[in-house]
């Protein structure tokens, strides 16, 4: 199992870098000096100097290398290109009819205002960052449990995109929205960007708390987390210091563990939270009172403000006795033949043969009260074993479940009525009350080892029940756990009292709250705080509206298996060579001390909240300061909209990533991103896209690729290959069945195909309304981590680099296979094929509808003529299958 946090190459790889432990580099790469706005010149050789910031940094480096900028695109290529990257899509005909006719000198702008204000940029942007975040709505590793409430995180993004949140707050909504916005609800779905990453679900979760391979594995947890926030957010690869100092940039080991510090309080889960803001802040206040209970907050728990509340609650339940009725059942069955005597008191007493198993059933006649608890009694008597209360050899009992039903007075199906909670004089170790809720025949509450005494058990109504005078009321006791473990002697009862006084109090509580406030020692008044805190938030909390969840960083969740919620942040230890052997010197929260002018480590927030330690990382990371942060942003946009980024390497400005090609075009839109766009992404789009070295051609000279032929200095526009989801929503848009609604959860419905493999049933980014055989359930293909999609697959070639956000943009023979034969590109062509008969009456019609649908032109004369002769002799269906496999639709010029 795991013993070391890095692999075995990356270990030969430092030693062969240098030995472990050596001083990191230092400070002075590129990426890390302080950000200056450099001066604007004028392109050498120019006479007037170019309107856009861009064009004046990339004209003067395009004349000192010799070069000269190819022409400006058609305005069709043009569209195509700024649709496409703007929102995902294609121009349809109209829009682009409608823009080569516009020759208004502002034609070009109304069009990326249009593209902007479109709901699917929001989509576009999104899918990129999701890409770098490795979002997926499955757990991956071996058993890739489905994570069915990741999409609201996707979904926020979308929206926070489309509405241009600013830079600084996007971010900091992702590592610590819940704390720096609290009063936005929506800010805590960001947390989804910390939990977006895969989760090895056998160590993390379903192995013993206490090995040493359940701590390697958080560590390796805590690990993705770190990666994916300061790879996608500074551009630093500070997992390479996972074992040693990194061997080419200025991190630390112990800054790496300071990180890993940050996120020691928080797990992967599903977190709750309210659209109403009023009752968001109510649900988390109380849910943080919780926390503070279970962790036994000293100081808190004896303020005078907790002990108040203690004493007002004392005062309430010891006011009055809580009035039982005890139940008169006019019918009694069982399952198994067990006979129950009805005695003086109410009760009934089990005689007869000792069935394994049985089930009794109670029913009687409403009288029109209302019933806010049930108490049932299980009550000893001379003729059991060991006097009871229950049947088994020692006098044990397992009640596997409680049922209450009520059937209105005229005909009609009984309905459950739901129970909130249950509580007892005594539990079982294992065998608490609860159980008989949680519709689990092989649980049970059991009284060992105080068997020999009566026990009592009162069963909450989630709300007041009326029971109409004439309705039927049913009790069921299901015992099944065998070996005569069965009630031996019970009573039924019933109240109306207000809920929560019913509540039963197990020992010492009991007795605390009979005795007076001043005789109860330090601890003594602690132990009933704390009771009292968890009754009174848990009864509160089950009054407020069903929350909504997210799958998110959380630290107060409900329990899943052997995953429970942190009381605490963990201690981080810096692990000697990575291994969970060898602790050394505790890490304190922080980040990197390579950045001037930003603390390397946190304040210190206690030993007891995990918030602040993400709260100061947000901050950290968003400071204007952070050169990092805003270099890193607008590196990556340019990679988006060029193919390829000022420095090529994304998520690493680092030594081993790639220098920048136009250094002070980088800083310059770094500060003026940060400072003057006030971090507006669609500025920063607007500015891009407006400028003559994104107007450029693909045309290229023989010259040209000669000096530069990888294009660094954007002397034309590199033609790319569009993206997996581009094509299939293009394809959709062309045949005329793209699916415009947007939002909510992905399909997880699957055919099962013997023999052959499990096949998503619907697997794409939009989704077919009409396709019978997917049976349309979502606008968004489900993303599943182990089970890939082959086509989305073979177009992405293969996989690339999505872990980190960077797609292969390369071609492949596997690409054409698929786009030729797949069975979606086939059905698409057919639904194609019938949209271009209706185009118009006669073949040239269809021809010239065909092309301006796919390749958003119409058609040279010697196109019509060779795609009629084709349609003729193949129909329609072919040269749709034709057209969509053709280099001008599969390529962005």
């Amino acid at each position: 199992m795991w013993r070391a946090l890095l692999p075995s190459l990356c270990l030969l790889a430092a030693h062969a870098a240098g030995p472990l432990g050596s001083a990191p580099t230092p400070t002075n790469h590129w990426s890390l000096r302080p950000l200056i706005r450099p001066s604007l010149r004028a392109g050498a050789g120019s006479d007037a100097p170019a309107a856009n910031p861009i064009d004046r940094f990339l004209d003067t480096a395009l004349a000192d290398a010799g070069l000269v900028p190819a022409p400006p695109a058609g305005r069709r290529a043009w569209l195509r290109r700024v649709t496409f990257d703007l929102t995902g899509l294609p121009p349809t005909p109209e829009e682009s009819r409608a823009f080569v006719g516009d020759r208004r000198a502002e034609a070009e702008t109304r069009v990326i205002d249009r593209l902007l204000a479109s709901p699917h940029y929001g989509e576009r942007w999104a899918r990129h960052w999701l890409d770098a975040a490795h979002y997926a709505e499955s757990h991956g590793h071996d058993q890739d449990r489905i994570r069915t409430n990741a999409w609201p995180y996707r979904d926020h993004l979308v929206a926070r995109l489309n509405a241009d949140q600013p830079y600084a707050r996007f971010i900091a909504e992702q590592i610590a929205g819940d704390l720096l916005f609290p009063d936005d609800p929506e800010a805590t779905l960001g947390l989804g960007f910390l939990a977006a990453g895969p989760w090895d679900e056998s160590s993390l979760r379903d192995i013993r708390e206490d090995t040493l391979d359940r701590q390697a594995g958080r560590y390796l947890d805590r690990d993705d987390m770190v990666a994916t926030v300061m790879n996608v957010v500074t551009g630093t690869t500070v997992q390479c210091a996972r074992c040693h100092d990194h061997k080419f940039d200025p991190v630390p080991q112990v800054d790496y563990y300071a990180l890993q510090a940050v996120f020691a309080g928080v797990e992967r889960a599903d977190r709750v939270w309210d659209a109403d803001p009023s009752v968001h802040r109510r649900r988390q206040q109380l849910m943080s009172d919780r926390r503070r209970a279970d962790r036994g907050d000293t100081v808190w728990l004896e303020s005078p403000e907790v002990q108040a509340r203690v004493a007002a609650w004392v005062a309430a339940r010891n006011a009055t006795p809580v009035h039982w009725q005890v139940l008169a059942p006019q019918l009694v069955t069982t399952s198994a033949g067990t006979t129950l005597l009805a005695q003086t008191d109410g009760s009934f007493l089990a005689t007869g043969p000792r069935p394994e198993k049985d089930t009794y059933v109670f029913r009687g006649t409403g009288t029109g009260s209302a019933l806010t608890a049930v108490r049932l009694e299980a009550l000893t008597d001379p003729s059991l074993p060991e006097g009871g209360p229950g049947r088994a050899e020692n006098g044990n009992l397992h009640l596997s479940e409680f049922l209450l039903e009520v059937a209105p007075p005229d005909v009609g199906p009984a309905r459950e009525v739901p129970v909130s909670r249950a509580t007892a004089d005594f539990d079982q170790d294992g065998w608490d009350v609860a159980r008989t809720l949680d519709r689990d025949e092989a649980t049970a509450w059991g009284i060992h080892p105080r068997e020999g005494t009566p026990h009592v058990a009162v069963l909450e109504l989630r709300e007041p029940l009326l029971v109409p005078t004439g309705s039927e009321w049913v009790v069921t006791l299901k015992q099944l756990h065998g070996r005569g473990h069965l009630l031996g002697r019970v009573r039924l009862a019933v109240t109306g009292d207000p809920a929560g006084r019913a509540v039963l109090l197990p020992e010492p509580l009991a007795s605390l709250v009979a005795r007076p406030a001043e005789s109860l020692t330090p601890a003594e008044r602690r132990t009933l705080a704390v009771h009292v805190v968890r009754e009174t938030t848990e009864r509160a909390l089950s009054q407020l509206p069903t929350p909504r969840k997210v799958y998110a960083a959380a630290a107060d969740f409900a329990p899943d298996g052997g995953l429970h919620p942190v009381l605490r942040p963990r201690v981080i230890q810096v692990l000697n060579r990575g291994e969970i052997t060898k602790p050394g010197a505790t890490a304190r929260p922080g980040a990197l001390a390579c950045l001037a002018g930003l603390d390397a480590r946190f304040p210190d927030s206690g030993p007891d909240d995990e918030g602040p330690r993400r709260a100061a990382l947000a901050r950290w990371l968003t400071d204007p300061a952070n050169v990092l942060t805003w270099r890193t942003i607008v590196n990556r946009v340019w990679h988006h909209h060029f193919g390829r980024g000022l420095a090529n390497t994304p998520n690493d400005l680092g030594r081993m990533g790639g220098a920048p090609s136009h250094p002070g075009l980088l800083d310059w839109l770094a500060v003026w991103f940060r400072d003057d766009a006030q971090g507006s992404l669609k500025a920063l789009h607007r500015l891009i896209v407006t400028s003559q070295a994104y107007r450029r051609s693909t045309l290229t000279t023989p010259e040209g690729l000669a000096t530069d032929p990888d294009n660094r200095w954007l002397a034309h526009m590199s033609r790319h290959r569009l993206e997996a989801e581009c094509v299939r929503d293009a394809v959709l848009q062309i045949a005329g069945r793209l699916d415009f609604r947007m939002g909510g959860p992905g399909d997880h419905q699957f055919d099962l195909q013997p023999g052959i493999h499990v096949t998503p049933r619907v697997d794409y980014t939009r989704f077919d309304p009409d396709d019978v055989a997917g049976a349309r359930r979502s606008v968004y293909r489900f993303l599943f981590r182990t089970l890939p999609d082959p086509f989305m697959d073979a177009l992405d070639c293969p996989a690339g680099d999505q872990t980190i956000g960077v797609r292969d943009d390369s071609v492949s023979v596997q690409q054409a296979l698929s786009l030729w034969n797949h069975p979606f590109m086939l059905r698409e062509a057919e639904h194609f094929g019938e949209r271009i008969e209706r185009s118009g009456p006669t073949p040239l019609r269809r021809v010239r509808a065909a092309c301006e649908w796919v390749w958003g032109r119409p058609p040279l004369p010697e196109e019509e003529r060779e795609l009629t002769e084709y349609a003729l002799r193949h129909g329609w269906a072919n040269v749709g299958r034709l057209l969509f496999n053709s280099s001008e639709f599969l390529f962005v010029d």
